[in-house]
């Protein structure tokens, strides 16, 4: 559905809302739900740029869309997720955001077909003034006091999408799963799908079902491992608790053990890797090399880990429906590719798993007393507010963990932020940057989509509370239960950036 709103001008304070979300998927769904579970008398709308709730999860419709992280801590905290599958599909998770909003009563605070464009923090209103074009045309203006960003990372309009010698000479279908066609049929077709993330090894086995045969070509090997859909622990949980302690106590345990396994992949990779690798050995048999084709050059977690549930891909792989290919593509041909080895794979649709374009802010450009910023000038502060920038959180989650813990924590500190501000009198938050503090990559991923964007991140510093940690337990502690006031984070009222 598409509804617009009257335009708000920029005009008297008492026309401003207390809270603005930007982005109606499953970080903007969460910080409204727990803005209106804990403060319920504040003034708020979501904007999204699209015409449905959801986000990511509403965007990618490709085969076998899934999540590739447990539903227990991709869930929220504050509503369990009941299903029988841990590792859910798109719909499954869109539904779930669809069914939170309801249940909050958010729909009507969203407005669809509003797509920020430009946000101007004002010292002496304490007021942000964001712009946004509409998706029917024309614009709308509305102000805020407190503005935050739940837009996600990476940009919906534009995926990446390398150039190959000899596309146009291609015969067959080339597309993309961030645009994936409603009506595309590969029933009974032959189909190379081109990459080694976690899309292509979720589409090989989804293609597969249908698809006379699949190919999975990759440039080099991501590390794969394979997890039961369903969870045993939590399943027997619900069996013997009420929802929300069995919920906790499976969201815990799950918590705990991905921070062990992490760190015991960074602090012994060597012995992870080769534990990894056997896992795959194991699962493929002996018809497949798992050390050509499932023994990455990195160490377990510079890239992200890729999830298969059941283990699907090597299932496929294993009963020959699909192939795996470790080469390097010299060019398309009439039939299909051409690989630097000199063997071709024919191919009736080419898919094109390459990865994605990573965006800041959602491509909005920020201002804060006339001055422009560039967020990779801006140093972020507990990995959810920037430096020198009043009134302003960004949700991003984790890398090596599910998202939404780290969203939940950001909006659980918004809402503390904001009433520890009201009780104060209290109307500007800005956090200080201290040139004594040195830099570092916002995140240290060697993964193509983040070295890309290297130059459009924010970065961050080398001692907390300017400190990026990926560790859920660590930012438990200093952003649920440190202290608001940490001579960090500057306080002032309007007219004044303190």
């Amino acid at each position: 559905m598409m509804t617009q709103s009257t335009p708000v001008v920029a005009g008297a304070r008492d026309d401003a809302l207390d809270v603005l979300i930007v982005g109606a998927g499953l970080s903007g769904i969460g910080a409204a739900a727990m803005l209106r579970r804990r403060l319920p008398h504040k003034r708020f709308a979501i904007l999204e740029a699209r015409d449905a709730i959801g986000g990511t999860w509403d965007l990618f419709r490709y085969p076998g869309i899934r999540s590739d992280s447990d539903m227990y801590t991709l869930g929220y905290a504050f509503r369990p997720w009941t299903a029988a599958q841990a590792i859910a599909d798109g719909p499954a998770i869109r539904q779930y955001v669809r069914d939170t909003a309801r249940e909050h009563g958010l729909e009507p605070h969203i407005r669809y077909g509003h797509k920020v464009v430009k946000a101007a923090w004002s010292s002496d209103d304490a007021l942000w003034t964001v712009d946004c074009e509409l998706a029917g045309g024309g614009r709308a203006t509305l102000r805020a006091r407190f503005l935050h960003m739940c837009s996600g990372y990476y940009s919906y309009e534009e995926a990446y999408r390398p150039r190959f010698e000899g596309e146009d000479r291609y015969r067959g279908r080339i597309v993309h799963p961030q645009f994936w066609p409603e009506a595309l049929d590969y029933a009974g077709k032959r189909v190379l799908v081109i990459g080694s993330g976690a899309t292509a090894v979720t589409l090989v086995p989804a293609m597969a079902e249908r698809a006379a045969h699949v190919t999975m070509l990759q440039r080099s090997p991501s590390y794969v491992v394979a997890r039961p859909r369903q969870d045993r622990f939590a399943l027997r949980m619900q069996r013997l608790l009420p929802a929300r302690l069995a919920y906790g106590l499976t969201r815990w345990r799950l918590i705990l053990e991905s921070i062990f396994l992490y760190r015991l992949a960074r602090g012994k990779p060597d012995m992870v890797k080769r534990h990894i690798v056997a896992m795959a050995a194991r699962q493929l048999g002996p018809a497949i090399d798992a050390h050509t084709h499932f023994t990455p050059s990195y160490k377990p977690w510079d890239q992200r880990v890729c999830l298969v549930p059941d283990g699907d891909l090597f299932r496929v792989l294993r009963e020959g429906k699909a192939a795996i290919l470790t080469d390097h593509i010299a060019r398309f041909t009439e039939r299909g590719v051409l690989l630097a080895s000199g063997a071709e794979i024919e191919a009736d649709l080419v898919v094109l798993a390459t990865g994605l374009t990573l965006k800041v802010l959602g491509g909005a450009a920020l201002e804060v007393d006339g001055r422009r910023l560039a967020p990779a000038d801006i140093m972020s502060y507990k990995g959810m507010m920037l430096s020198d920038v009043p009134n302003c959180a960004v949700t991003f989650g984790y890398t090596n963990a599910s998202w939404t813990l780290k969203a939940d924590l950001t909006a659980g500190y918004v809402c503390r932020l904001l009433a520890w501000m009201d009780r104060r009198g209290l109307e500007i938050a800005v956090p200080r940057r201290d040139p004594s503090v040195g830099e570092a990559p916002f995140l240290s991923f060697t993964s193509g989509y983040v070295q890309r964007a290297s130059h459009l991140l924010p970065r961050q510093g080398t001692r907390r509370p300017w400190q990026v940690y990926q560790n859920y337990v660590q930012d438990l502690l200093t952003i649920r239960y440190g202290r608001i006031d940490d001579g960090v984070m500057h306080f002032g009222a309007k007219g004044s950036l303190p």
